[in-house]
């Protein structure tokens, strides 16, 4: 599925729905019948020019390229009906359901969610507090005993303090009072999280209920959050075969020549087994408090305050690490994190504070005014809580109940809702309780769906996103069918292609190689010497750090010209090298063995010859397409679009 989802997003920057098409719209191009207009592309081209990794795409003619090919492929997916598939409309349907959730919220109440939850992440709050544990459909005398239970405990806690109560009635099982420590938004349930933060420090908030049973909070203290840090990172992983102590060592030495004043990045780079990040001096990407699954990392990492600041080692689940901090930056302005507090507000318990104001704006735009219920709460009877309850033989069920836009429902729609409800219902609810409860669920199910139902026509927004998609899970279904599908099962195409083509599958040529490294010159030259006189590495290392100091540094490896240790002109041959400058130091290399270029076995190399098989099959497949489809530029309006993308 990740496959799926990252191949829409490629195809989606190409994709467009032909919404809002106007007859002035100037033709840039053709493919066999179907026009597509100079507005379509300049909208896709604007809208997606930042998005494009390769520069030479940001050229209109690459671009236009891309696109024709895209409308191509469009054209060949309905030519073929892959639009009326039942699985392309299910999963169709299915998106459109979940995009709908984003066009139909009330804006004033999730803006004013999402600035509080802005200011809930930009402070932490150390807390404790009690819980008188009490289920969600507890009858009202369990919930009145343990509303008085929580009330009683209060009263306690102010008399005697909290935490002297708080340790005495936690039982672990009814009662439980438990320490939180420091949290922040999105951390606890809401309604905890919003007493918390509306209690003063030093406070014990009022009685208030959760899904969990009634609580009590004490607030300790409060603090600006931490924000986030970028840092670098050498790591010295515990790898299969070594010991901690090995690994132990060898980050001591890199922290001892740290301390020496030889250069972080330049370590990094050089001895660091976080391959992703060792080429960059060990440089991460940015991370929040929490964000992290490391929490000794982290605590190490917000410990350093200054920009330079290093860690000592620490040691975590990956290894063994030493930390240099390169940015400390508070938490980011409310403008660039509400999209991602708007997304974490929509999937919160905060959510059904907007769908109540969703449903009053429904109301509103539909006219609905409150219905008279009477008729069926003189319809039910006891049999209801029986399960056994059926519509009156006299039923009324073609009578009109309520009207949303132009859609009538009727006493037969409510009716049948009744019905099902008789599966669900508590023997503690009265009559009017039961059709009010299932009438409010029915008219808020309907107003949604109906809304859902035309969103299309009401937000142009909305239109074009879904437009976007539905070609794009079109294109996918195609390309799946087409080339990716058909590559992996044409097994002797794929041999044959990398018969046609062993020049593209070598190893280089490599060397087995320790590689001894020094910042100083002196240090290096004699390490250099003592290599050619046949001596053991750590008896080298014995006589060359001494009181303390490590002045030098080995790796040992099945090494290409690009291994981070060997410098960029490294003369392959056997036999101890001459000193090279590299990076700010000096490295000398004892090669034992020179791998000459080696063509890599099928077997070895199968994946990326099956990725290039599918690369030259798509691309005689658009050639066929080409044939299949002529395509017809209009180079006058080519042109026009140039001039206005000056270019």
């Amino acid at each position: 599925m990740k496959l799926k989802y990252y191949v829409l997003f490629f195809v989606l920057q190409f994709a467009i729905s032909g919404i809002a098409q106007t007859s002035k719209d100037e033709v840039l191009f053709t493919v066999a019948d179907d026009a597509v207009y100079v507005s379509e592309f300049l909208r896709v081209y604007n809208k997606n020019l930042n998005l494009v990794q390769d520069e030479s795409q940001k050229d209109v003619d690459e671009y236009l390229k891309l696109f024709t090919n895209y409308k191509l492929k469009l054209k060949e997916a309905k030519a073929q009906g892959l639009h009326e598939k039942p699985s392309y409309k299910r999963e169709l349907e299915s998106y459109k359901k979940q995009l709908a959730k984003n066009y139909m919220t009330d804006a004033k109440v999730n803006d004013a969610l999402v600035e509080e939850a802005y200011n809930h992440i930009s402070n932490d709050i150390k807390a404790n507090h009690i819980l008188v544990r009490l289920a969600e459909d507890a009858s009202p005398q369990d919930t009145l005993v343990a509303y008085n239970k929580i009330k009683d405990l209060r009263k306690r806690a102010v008399n005697e303090g909290f935490e002297i109560v708080r340790k005495q009635v936690h039982n672990g099982k009814t009662v439980f009072g438990e320490e939180l420590g420091w949290f922040s938004g999105f951390r606890m349930v809401y309604k905890f999280e919003k007493v918390a933060y509306n209690t003063p420090v030093g406070e014990i908030s009022e009685p208030f209920r959760t899904r969990f049973g009634y609580h009590i909070v004490k607030v300790f203290d409060k603090r600006k959050a931490r924000g986030e840090r970028t840092v670098k990172h050498i790591m010295i992983s515990t790898k299969q075969g070594d010991t901690s102590t090995d690994a132990e060592t060898r980050i001591k030495d890199i922290y001892t020549k740290i301390k020496q004043g030889e250069t972080f990045e330049d370590l990094a780079k050089e001895f660091s087994d976080d391959k992703n990040s060792a080429p960059s001096g060990g440089l991460l990407k940015p991370f929040s408090s929490g964000q992290l699954s490391v929490p000794e990392f982290e605590e190490a990492a917000f410990a350093l305050q200054n920009k330079g600041d290093i860690s000592e080692p620490i040691k975590t689940n990956f290894g063994w690490h030493i930390i240099k901090l390169e940015n400390a930056k508070p938490i980011g302005a409310f403008k660039e994190l509400k999209p991602e507090l708007e997304d974490k507000v929509k999937r919160d318990a905060r959510s059904q504070l907007i769908e109540e104001a969703l449903i009053s704006n429904l109301k509103d735009k539909y006219g609905i005014t409150n219905t008279d219920l009477s008729y069926f709460k003189t319809i039910l009877n006891e049999d209801f809580y029986k399960r056994t309850w059926k519509l009156p033989e006299d039923f009324k069920g073609d009578a009109p109940l309520v009207k949303i836009g132009n859609k009538q429902l009727t006493n037969a729609d409510f009716g049948n809702v009744l019905l099902s409800q008789q599966k669900r219902i508590r023997g503690t609810q009265s009559f009017d309780e039961i059709v009010e409860d299932a009438y409010n669920s029915f008219l808020n199910t309907n107003l949604k769906q109906y809304q859902e139902e035309h969103l299309e026509e009401e937000n142009k927004d909305y239109a074009y996103i879904l437009g976007e998609y539905r070609d794009g899970l079109l294109l996918f279904d195609l390309m799946e069918s087409t080339i990716w599908e058909a590559a992996k099962t044409d097994s002797v195409e794929v041999k044959a292609f990398y018969e046609n083509n062993k020049a593209n599958y070598f190893w280089p040529v490599r060397v087995n190689a320790e590689v001894a490294s020094s910042a100083n010159k002196k240090v290096i030259n004699k390490v250099a010497k003592l290599m050619k006189k046949n001596m053991p590495t750590d008896d080298i290392k014995n006589l060359v750090n001494t009181n303390g100091e490590v002045n030098v540094i080995f790796t040992k490896d099945t090494m290409a010209t690009t291994h981070q240790a060997l410098p960029e002109k490294f003369n392959i041959s056997k036999g101890v090298s001459k000193v090279y400058k590299h990076n700010s130091g000096y490295i000398v290399a004892n090669v034992s063995e020179v791998l000459p270029k080696k063509q890599k076995p099928y077997e070895e190399v199968k994946g990326l010859v099956m990725s290039d098989y599918q690369t030259h099959k798509e691309n005689v497949w658009l050639n066929q397409l080409k044939e299949k489809y002529k395509v017809v530029v209009n180079n006058d309006a080519l042109k026009r679009v140039k001039a206005e993308l000056k270019q």
